[in-house]
């Protein structure tokens, strides 16, 4: 079937059609970089790696924007305090100290969990320009209006307003969260520029004076300049659309009069129990949060990817100790297989035994295919790699002698489907250890040492390797083409 997205926008699942044939131009809502990036930031960042990657594997060319937030990224209100100015006030440093230390960690983070780099990271504050010209044309069409230095997007004017969040009007008014200022004509009316207070650090030249802009308007300029007005997909955590995406669309498509993003994708939130057990959103502001270095010592990054995996990407999910274990535990059976194969591939005769089971192989990519094409669905992804891990390891355990040629088709049908496509399986057995560990590596140098052994008829030093190894789980095979290694 071809590819369906879930678009919020309408809510349903509409077959993806691009703009432009064979290119996808998208573009991410990206971190506010005043702290290190929590698991929260890695399931939306991590379920918009594997969109990115099948789209690519499905032979899109895919021009792919993030932004970095590093001004006007309010607290809770527009009338609150910068996180990065609360930041480098806490911290004692200039607010770009901030912004590159934590842009460093974040790269630095997602780096380490196997998330593609976007094509493009543009900053709010190296875009302000850009965002002062479409001010301009807000206010020139009516859309906008100036109050006192401050600038307000007039939600009255745009007849569509609330079309992605489904809030009407009247909602907002009784549900604003803030006290009306008075030069505001309506309670929803939301900032574009702002003027800077004394002692309000970051601070630009604009027609209305000194100040800085809204949250908002960042994304829908740099989202027009590198994209073009109307583009492909929009991502972003599920937690946004309201105010955030509502603002983009409406500011957006009033200054541009075209459509703004064509697919609306939006990622479930990380839950965590409070005291009391019932599931909250992981968030830095409520303080409940585990950030991704935190994880990343006690989790091999693979087995955090399967976890943000095993559920929907539009799904909220649950965390604990308990679901990281159980993603460790599919995790180490399927790449038990890949392991495995790989062994077997240093030692295995060159004949085509057991070649009907490329007939498995092409299913597994077949069904692989239609899991990802309904709407990127990555528990169906894993269940068909976990299914074929199952055959996979009957086949390798069936005692028949296997050739290079099916071990090649095995290991490429992994390496496609659970390495480039949802990013896995690792190139080599060595990587991605967590914490510096490299345990295949050591455990393939101990069972060398323990075939010296044996050519030497040191029975008593290979039995003891046999057995320390055991002893720490990992059980050894000998066979006809070598000794094999897993995990229990």
């Amino acid at each position: 079937m071809a590819l369906q997205i879930y678009n919020v926008l309408g809510r349903e699942k509409q077959p993806f059609v691009p703009l432009n044939e064979g290119h996808v131009n998208m573009y991410v809502c990206g971190p506010t970089v005043y702290d290190h990036a929590h698991l929260g930031h890695a399931k939306t960042y991590v379920s918009f790696d594997v969109v990115v990657r099948y789209l690519r594997y499905s032979g899109y060319d895919v021009l792919y924007v993030q932004n970095l937030t590093d001004v006007g990224h309010l607290t809770d209100t527009e009338f609150g305090e910068d996180k990065i100015l609360r930041k480098a006030r806490q911290m004692q440093a200039k607010p770009m100290q901030i912004v590159e230390t934590y842009t460093r960690s974040y790269f630095a983070d997602m780096d380490a969990l196997g998330v593609q780099r976007p094509d493009i990271s543009p900053r709010a504050s190296a875009h302000i320009p850009e965002q002062i010209e479409m001010i301009q044309e807000l206010i020139a069409k009516g859309y906008a209006y100036e109050a006192n230095g401050d600038v307000y997007f007039d939600v009255t004017k745009d007849e569509d307003y609330g079309k992605l969040s489904n809030r009407t009007l009247d909602d907002q008014e009784a549900g604003t969260r803030e006290a009306v200022r008075s030069e505001k004509r309506h309670p929803a009316d939301f900032a574009l520029w702002k003027q800077a207070e004394p002692e309000h650090i970051l601070r630009w030249n604009s027609p209305w004076g000194e100040g800085f802009p809204g949250w908002h308007i960042e994304c829908s300029a740099m989202s027009r300049k590198y994209l073009g007005p109307t583009f492909d997909i929009h991502g972003g955590g599920i937690d946004n659309i309201y105010p955030h995406n509502e603002n983009e669309i409406a500011q957006s498509e009033c200054a541009n009069d075209a459509a703004f993003a064509r697919y609306w994708m939006l990622v479930g939130s990380l839950m965590v129990p409070d005291a009391e057990g019932i599931p909250t959103k992981m968030s830095k502001s409520l303080g409940n949060f585990f950030t991704v270095k935190d994880a990343l010592a006690k989790y091999r990054p693979e087995i955090i990817r399967t976890f943000i995996l095993s559920a929907h990407y539009s799904n909220p999910v649950n965390f604990h100790d308990e679901s990281l274990l159980a993603a460790s535990g599919g995790w180490e059976r399927l790449y038990g297989a890949v392991r495995q194969t790989r062994q077997r591939m240093n030692s295995a005769p060159e004949n085509d035994e057991g070649n009907a089971f490329q007939e498995r192989l092409d299913k597994a990519r077949t069904d692989f295919k239609g899991a990802m094409d309904d709407d990127f669905n990555g528990p169906k992804a894993l269940a068909v790699l976990q299914e074929l891990t199952r055959e996979t390891n009957t086949l390798l355990n069936s005692g028949s002698t296997i050739g290079l040629p099916v071990l090649n088709a095995i290991h490429e049908t992994y390496s496609e489907l659970g390495g480039t496509v949802l990013g896995i399986i690792p190139a080599s057995d060595a990587a991605g250890a967590s914490n510096g560990q490299r345990e295949a590596g050591l455990i393939d140098l101990l069972i060398t040492l323990r075939a010296q052994a044996r050519a030497q008829k040191n029975y008593a030093e290979s039995d003891r390797i046999r057995d320390e190894l055991a002893g720490l789980g990992v059980i050894l095979e000998d066979g006809s083409g070598g000794t094999i290694w897993r995990t229990e």
